[in-house]
């Protein structure tokens, strides 16, 4: 008869199983959905009142869950930064939310922000893209200088005649924002100046081919490098596990192997003992 493991063993084993896992992830995803729908004051005021129980039931299963996983886990489980994370989006909802913390209430929705520590995939390319933060610091830093140089131009070049895009520099770098964006750029901003400025598309193409298809294009190169260096390293993780799984095995087959043919040995030398 096996040995009865620990009750903070099996409750850790339980609130870790895969069904455990599904039925929250069911539950996050169908909170979603009725907070969606008590966005809409109809649907509000025909089922309110069973959004409401039903929000508040969810909460009562993620307090269970996060208060089991402390049991079980105790002091480790703050080592973890999913575990971190659910406990804080968690902790939000506990937030009253009455009279003036009533604001907090919209907060509901970060709930669904648990999905990333519960799905893989989506953890990965979470890690990516916190582990992409430096060189899109990096990015964003030189991008941001290329804007201030290119708003100081063109508040000097075309502010006095285009006072409503161009007349202050926070102006001109929101529309230089929106050429970046190529939202409206050419008909709504370029060729009006081009009527006054004719030598306008010098100034803008630069900063189009430099900011839009040069800048931009860091970040993406920036977070498809990050996903594939995280992907490499959980394989890398999954390789040596899997190695140690069987150097493991082998070990203890090789014993047994050794077990079995000094026990061979021991049966010839009795039957040889033997009249």
């Amino acid at each position: 008869m096996k040995p009865k493991l620990p009750l903070r063993t099996r409750a850790g084993v339980w609130i870790e199983s895969k069904p455990v896992q599904h039925l929250i992830i069911g539950l996050i995803v169908l909170n979603a959905i009725s907070l969606g729908i008590a966005t809409s004051d109809t649907l509000e005021a025909q089922y309110g009142y069973w959004l409401n129980l039903f929000d508040n039931a969810v909460l009562v299963v993620f307090i269970i869950e996060i208060a089991t996983k402390l049991f079980a886990f105790r002091g480790r489980f703050f080592s973890s930064a999913w575990n971190i994370f659910d406990f804080l989006i968690v902790a939000i909802a506990l937030v009253p939310t009455s009279g003036p913390l009533e604001v907090l209430r919209v907060l509901r929705i970060l709930r669904v922000l648990r999905l990333i520590s519960l799905i893989p995939q989506l953890r990965v390319v979470a890690e990516a893209l916190l582990g992409a933060i430096p060189g899109i610091a990096s990015v964003a830093g030189l991008l941001s200088i290329i804007f201030y140089i290119f708003s100081v131009m063109a508040t000097e070049l075309f502010g006095s005649d285009y006072p409503q895009w161009f007349g202050s520099l926070g102006g001109s770098m929101y529309t230089l924002f929106q050429v970046m964006t190529l939202e409206s750029w050419s008909m709504g901003i370029v060729r009006p100046l081009l009527e006054t400025h004719p030598y306008a598309w010098a100034f803008f193409i630069p900063f189009i081919l430099i900011a839009t298809f040069t800048m931009l294009n860091l970040f993406i190169a920036i977070i498809v490098d990050a996903m594939h260096s995280v992907q490499a390293s959980k394989s890398k993780q999954d390789k040596e596990a899997i190695e140690g799984v069987v150097h493991t095995e082998h070990q203890q087959l090789s014993e047994e192997i050794r077990d079995l043919k000094q026990d061979i040995n021991a049966l010839k030398l009795l039957l040889r003992e033997k009249p």
